[in-house]
């Protein structure tokens, strides 16, 4: 994920343009200006696309909407690692991206780790998105999300909304 300018988490993207010619290369362009030279070897097919929702009310031009595509992809430990190195010379680092944030995968017993994570601020629809690829990725078993989707939501402090809310889980 990545520190956005505004200080939220999200994923990288934008708005396709119909010159980018398909959502995979209108997300292939957004990877390469908001991760840098480490993306430049990334391929994204339609097989990973995990689903659509509406996105904001803000309209790009008039009488058109947003719709926010997720795309799911496993990494490899090389291809993280490049794009770690090369995340401080993307063209869009320190104006739309501040930095990359790796998500802890884990709960600690004292309910650190994945849940305090959770409770932090995420723009629009990201933390269902986050939870949606942990799950789809297998890399948090869906006991455990739930786990800690829970334990997010207990805190006095947490940012993370409840069941039934604008933008919470399951909306």
């Amino acid at each position: 994920m990545q520190l956005r300018f505004d200080g939220r988490l999200g994923f990288p993207g934008g708005i396709v343009d119909l010159r980018d010619g398909s959502l995979e290369a209108g997300l292939l362009r957004e990877l390469r200006e908001e991760l840098g030279p480490g993306a430049t070897g990334l391929e994204v097919g339609p097989e990973e696309h995990a689903g659509a929702r509406p996105g904001s009310s803000h309209e790009p031009r008039p009488g058109q909407r947003l719709v926010a595509h997720l795309y799911v992809k496993q990494l490899q430990p090389e291809q993280l690692r490049d794009i770690e190195e090369g995340a401080a010379r993307a063209p869009e680092h320190g104006l739309e991206v501040l930095g990359l944030v790796r998500v802890p995968l884990h709960t600690l017993r004292d309910g650190s780790g994945l849940p305090e994570f959770l409770q932090q601020r995420f723009v629009g629809s990201a933390r269902d998105q986050l939870l949606d690829a942990l799950h789809r990725l297998n890399l948090v078993p869906g006991h455990e999300l739930e786990r800690a989707l829970s334990l997010a939501r207990r805190s006095p402090n947490s940012q993370c909304r409840q069941e039934g809310d604008p933008g919470g889980r399951g909306t």
